[in-house]
């Protein structure tokens, strides 16, 4: 089984799940077992798929100021949750070939394994969503066609990010390819490097 023949379903769980209630506040509940590589990967998505309802909901031109800045908050949370846990999930793979010998021709990826699967992820949500407007029977045969083959490139990306991940994870396995990991130092969430921050002091 390739990465993504693990991640894939895992994510398409964690959105089937979340929609049972389909409410930003229900509480996870991860099958897998805790620190296992599916915990991590149902719990990324998870995360992705509340954001994702986040966005939603502050979009909405009725929404009230004072809610919308509470939510921006925990959309800026939302971030930094999803920002460490790929971070993590890259983590997974630098121990996993930490023996590999690294072959003197390799080459470095323009990024981590972990940031190719974190597009996975948000791919997995937009099939979703755009598999429920081809459904939808309460609008026009021509958005039904729109979607659906917005759907159809959707799937068609799915395929070759796929692809891609597993060739880069076999390239790495077989050290035709490097690691690297570049903390994402985000700057706008750190008191000491935003200056609205730490000019208020």
């Amino acid at each position: 089984m390739t990465f993504t023949e693990l991640s894939t379903p895992i994510f398409e769980k964690s959105i089937a799940n979340y929609h049972i209630k389909d409410n930003v506040d229900t509480p996870i509940e991860n099958p897998y077992p805790l620190r296992s590589i599916e915990y991590y990967l149902y719990l990324k998505n998870w995360i992705d798929t509340v954001q994702w309802h986040f966005e939603d909901i502050i979009r909405d031109p009725n929404i009230n100021p004072e809610e919308a800045l509470l939510l921006k908050r925990r959309i800026d949370k939302s971030n930094q949750d999803r920002t460490d846990l790929v971070e993590l999930i890259d983590s997974y793979f630098l121990d996993k070939y930490k023996d590999v010998v690294v072959k003197a021709d390799a080459t470095i990826n323009t990024e981590s394994p972990a940031w190719a699967i974190d597009r996975l992820s948000i791919l997995a949500l937009k099939i979703y969503h755009m598999r429920q407007e081809v459904e939808r029977t309460d609008t026009s045969g021509e958005h039904l066609k729109q979607c659906q083959t917005k759907l159809n490139i959707l799937l068609e990306q799915q395929k070759d990010l796929s692809s891609a991940i597993d060739q880069l994870i076999f390239d790495i396995e077989s050290g035709n390819k490097y690691m690297k990991v570049y903390k994402q130092m985000k700057m706008y969430n750190d008191p000491s490097l935003n200056p609205v921050l730490y000019g208020k002091k």
